[in-house]
């Protein structure tokens, strides 16, 4: 439709050119003495647009022969391009393969050819640290130095990602250390943090970088636990010679990190050694409270700091027996809890009772040392020797 339109205007035009040209009656004098021309003006018109035409075409013609030399360099420019870009595709689709010799070769093409020389020195140092070809892997990650600020930051994380998976820790906190003070902060980078504090024992690090992952959703709930408990444990672990700091420690660690019934239990050994039972019992009752849990229910029995502890332990833990009389683990919890309160009858009714239930080496060293205390050691020697074989019986 749109031709059709184009080829009626065209006729058109012509119609009218045509039907002016044959009104116009006028003519054009041109005198250059001694000689004298004349010549219709609908003549002297055409051949006007056609030495204007003329003309136009004549200096473009010169205009594109003059520029004809630096076409020539911008298309061979161009062209080597073409060739770099194409080889540095073709190192990281080699790279991602698995051909790494073969994706050193192609970097190696591209960083001489291409104007992402940093890119391709990068790919290069990647695919000689995956060769195990430490000279080379080092002489590339010197040619994307030699980049400057373009590619630093690549750079810098590369080195930090090739020396954790080389356990070169170190190495990989002091270029995060560099990004960092350089005001970069991402989740690539807080990974990598993640994995460089954990194996340096930077524990409350650890927990601080895991709270930043969790926060931008980079971890779940789920991923962030077992970090966060890991964390929290070997940092008690730390403070255990210092009961005040480990109190606090304590006291800081959030509620919701609380939830994590692995660390409260795994936390009611340390706490206890320390002194600071009374600051777990809490968080013990609730998590039971909430939902049964024997193993947890058999730690109980470290809440309780002292006699007086014992007795306020032993009302709770009692108040539980209405509801898991055949529990096993609070069967043992109470024995101890009324070991500690001096009541030796019920201690052993309990871990006796334990004992039939869920036998278990410290139910029987619990009841050795009880009949110990009451001077009663041939009613001890049997227990002992149960746990031994016990022991024995685990390690072979």
């Amino acid at each position: 439709m749109r031709a059709l339109i184009w080829l009626i205007g065209i006729f058109a035009l012509a119609v009218g050119v045509a039907m002016i040209a044959g009104l116009n009656d006028g003519y054009v004098l041109v005198v250059l003495s001694p000689w004298r021309a004349q010549i219709s003006l609908n003549f002297f018109v055409v051949v006007l647009v056609v030495g204007v035409l003329l003309v136009h075409l004549l200096l473009r013609l010169l205009t594109r022969t003059l520029a004809l030399p630096a076409r020539v360099a911008r298309w061979r420019e161009r062209r080597r391009r073409e060739k770099a870009d194409n080889a540095l595709h073709g190192a990281i689709n080699a790279f991602f393969e698995g051909r790494f010799s073969q994706a050193l070769k192609l970097a190696s093409t591209a960083y001489a050819t291409s104007a992402r020389a940093g890119m391709a020195a990068l790919v290069a140092a990647r695919a000689a640290h995956a060769l195990q070809d430490e000279e080379r892997y080092q002489e590339w990650l010197g040619h994307a130095a030699e980049q400057g600020k373009d590619s630093e930051v690549a750079r810098l994380m590369t080195e930090a990602e090739l020396a954790i998976d080389s356990r070169r820790f170190d190495v990989a906190a002091a270029r995060l250390q560099t990004l960092r003070e350089g005001g970069h902060k991402h989740i690539a980078m807080l990974r990598l943090e993640s994995r460089v504090a954990q194996a340096l024992g930077r524990w409350e690090e650890l927990i601080h970088i895991v709270r930043q992952l969790r926060k931008h959703k980079a971890l779940s709930e789920e991923q962030a636990a077992p970090k966060l408990r890991r964390g929290h444990l070997e940092r008690m672990k730390q403070l255990a010679a210092d009961p005040p700091a480990l109190a606090a420690y304590w006291k800081g660690i959030p509620a919701e990190e609380l939830q994590d019934r692995v660390l409260v239990e795994r936390a009611l050994a340390l706490m206890a050694r320390a002194g600071h039972a009374v600051l777990v019992r809490r968080h013990t009752e609730r998590l039971l409270d909430e939902r049964w849990d024997s193993a947890l229910a058999r730690l109980y029995a470290c809440c309780a700091g002292s006699a007086d502890d014992a007795g306020v332990c032993l009302q709770k833990a009692e108040g539980w027996l209405e509801q898991h009389a055949q529990d096993g683990g609070l069967l043992f919890a109470l024995g101890q809890l009324c070991t500690r309160a001096e009541l030796w009858g019920k201690a052993q009714s309990y871990l006796e009772a334990s004992l039939k239930l869920a036998p278990a080496v410290d139910t029987h060293l619990a009841l050795a040392h009880l009949f110990e205390t009451l001077e009663r050691p041939q009613d001890a020697q049997p227990h002992y020797r149960a746990a031994a074989e016990m022991v024995a019986g685990g390690t072979a």
